[in-house]
């Protein structure tokens, strides 16, 4: 099929930006749609117009609906990079579309500020939380960030307060690329600004005493909440060894408690997916918070007892045993696992060790017992605490 839909790629100053190839798109264009602002930004043509509706998704329908005539959609900068091309193009076979795109704020802001666009970290939040950056704080480190309003800039200045980012330098760069340009400097703890208009993005300079969250496994256990139902530091550190993240991958948490081995596996690339399970409704809300709080809210959480509530869920690339630990749950899983899926199991009572001794034997992998001990005073002196053994199972399907 010949290609109807032009995306083009629009800068803040309307078509004085245009190359020549996206001028003529327009010109030939027997609908034009997009967004008020962008439709607001050209001069009078002969094109009927479309105005994109809120939420974006409720325009596809009527996009479709136009194939078949030259229609051109307008976007910002470069539709593809945290835009809308491909909330679009999934809709579409590959020869119904081509994209003209323009500079990308992200560019267009780097340039202002003379940053090494590789060496940031690009974020689009228009329609996403916050603690979203909260895996990329730590200081000395560069953002830049795309938001909805300056309502949202405002959040984004408590939000880094509240994380212990108070100093923080922003710039607020508005409209860049067009005649509205402005550029003002703030920081975190002092933000008063009271008019940005859109479209904004932040530059951010991470700066104050927040605490980073490492980048190894384990972290710390304070970072979660939790009523005890929490894989301890040191030995979720060996669990995601064993698990053994990699980029794409798909984790079950089945019995996920406060989530913290789900919630390490998808801090480990941002390509990583998770779904954790959680029998009891309190701890599944507690769950949510965590993941939320740390940035990694595309956790999937079903409430409810495996193996029942692994029904109709996508197959994993690995399963961790954080709780529920049976027979049934085992020979349920070896059902319905996918060969080359690796699972993991941790128990600390003698009847699952002795499960997973027997499992171990008939489905071979690693058997390890972990023991650790911490010192603490002992009258005058210290010795040493031992927590219980733990005992794990790896292995594979």
């Amino acid at each position: 099929m010949a290609a109807w839909l032009t995306i083009i790629g629009l800068g803040e100053d309307g078509l004085a930006g245009l190359p020549p190839a996206s001028s003529a798109a327009l010109e030939a264009a027997e609908v034009v749609a997009g967004s008020v602002r962008h439709l607001a930004l050209l001069p009078q043509l002969a094109a009927e117009r479309l105005e994109w509706p809120v939420p974006f998704a409720d325009g596809i329908p009527r996009l479709l609906a136009l194939r078949g005539r030259r229609v051109a959609l307008l976007a910002s900068g470069d539709p593809f990079w945290f835009g809308a091309g491909t909330s679009v193009t999934r809709h579409l076979e590959s020869g119904e579309w081509q994209a003209l795109p323009a500079p990308s704020t992200f560019g267009l802001a780097a340039a202002r500020l003379g940053w090494a666009l590789e060496q940031v970290t690009c974020l689009g939040l228009h329609a996403a939380p916050l603690a979203r950056l909260r895996p990329h704080l730590c200081a000395g480190a560069r953002l830049l960030v795309l938001l909805r309003d300056g309502a949202a800039v405002a959040g984004l200045a408590r939000f880094l307060v509240d994380s212990g980012f108070g100093a923080t330098a922003l710039t607020v760069l508005e409209a860049l690329g067009g005649p509205r340009e402005r550029r003002r400097e703030t920081s975190a703890v002092s933000f008063d600004l009271s008019d940005v208009a859109h479209p904004v993005a932040v530059a951010v300079q991470v700066a104050g005493d927040g605490p980073a969250l490492p980048r190894s496994a384990g972290l710390p256990d304070a970072l979660f909440a939790h009523d005890g139902q929490i894989t301890k530091r040191r030995v979720r550190a060996l669990t995601l060894c064993a698990l053994a993240p990699c980029a794409g991958e798909r984790l079950w948490d089945i019995g996920a408690g406060s989530g913290s081995v789900a919630i390490e596996w998808l801090l480990a690339h941002p390509r990583c997916e998770a779904v954790a399970i959680e029998a009891d409704p309190e701890r599944a809300a507690r769950l949510r918070g965590n993941a939320d709080r740390l940035g990694v809210d595309r956790l999937v959480l079903v409430t409810g007892s495996a193996p029942a509530a692994l029904a109709g869920l996508t197959t994993p690339d690995a399963v961790f045993i954080g709780g529920g630990l049976s027979e049934a749950l085992l020979a349920a899983l070896w059902r319905m696992l996918p060969a080359g899926c690796r699972v993991v199991a941790n128990a600390v009572t003698l009847e699952s060790e002795a499960l997973l001794a027997s499992w171990q034997a008939r489905a071979g992998g690693s058997l390890t017992r972990i023991e650790i001990a911490e010192a603490e005073p002992l009258g005058t002196r210290r010795g040493w605490r031992s927590a219980y053994p733990i005992v794990q199972w790896s292995g594979t399907r």
